[in-house]
């Protein structure tokens, strides 16, 4: 087959995804297709799976063995968004907030994972004032053994790695597609190239045996 970059990208179709379509960095890294042809496309060249916050979740559960399959194989899912349905292994259903303050939605970002390396908590917390859209909701409690990167302020996890529900790698966080930050000249700008770095970093251990804490 021609060839394709080894990150698959589920486009959910939705209408807030059509710059996605022409965006040269979404063209230039990803192999992006309809989330519907997950059931049909051959997954071999693939090493990463992303899922979009918009995705269809029941779509996802009637092939969840799929994703299950992938994972197996000793490969990467990122889903960014919020769980209703248990397609994702180990991953808890989204449990939301109790909100008394703004406050409640700020972004604790103590571990400092290369990830979020070099990124001020503020420029995820807030967005034009508002605080809110980089994450609402929490996957409490996280799978055993998870990495916790993000925390809210009462140290509720909002973004986690689990290296231990199946024999691969899960990254989750519960809010928007944090490959969509960019070019917004803020620090935030930094994390999808430093997200991508990690999926190639991560892959790499996978294949060695290992993972990439």
């Amino acid at each position: 087959m021609a060839q394709v970059n080894p990150i698959l990208y589920l486009d959910p179709g939705h209408a807030f995804g059509l710059e996605n379509r022409t965006n040269s960095f979404i063209n230039q890294n990803f192999t992006l297709i309809d989330q519907y042809r997950l059931t049909e496309i051959d997954l071999a060249p693939f090493t990463c799976i992303v899922v979009h916050d918009f995705a269809d979740q029941e779509h996802l559960y009637r092939n969840k063995a799929i994703i299950e399959e992938f994972l197996a194989e000793g490969k990467i899912v990122i889903f960014c968004g919020h769980l209703f349905k248990e397609w994702l292994p180990g991953c808890p259903i989204f449990t939301p907030r109790t909100i008394q303050s703004h406050t409640d939605y700020e972004v604790v970002n103590d571990r400092q994972h290369p990830i979020f390396a070099g990124v001020h908590p503020d420029d995820m917390t807030f967005n034009k004032g508002i605080a809110g859209f980089f994450a609402r909701v929490t996957h409490s409690p996280v799978p055993p053994g998870a990495d916790v990167l993000l925390t809210f302020p009462d140290k509720v996890p909002m973004t986690y790695i689990d290296h231990c529900s199946t024999n691969g790698t899960i990254l989750c966080h519960a809010g928007r597609d944090l490959f969509g930050l960019r070019m917004q000249n803020r620090s935030t700008d930094r994390i999808s190239a430093q997200l991508l770095q990690w999926i190639h970093d991560e892959y790499e251990q996978l294949q060695k045996g290992g993972n990439n804490l």
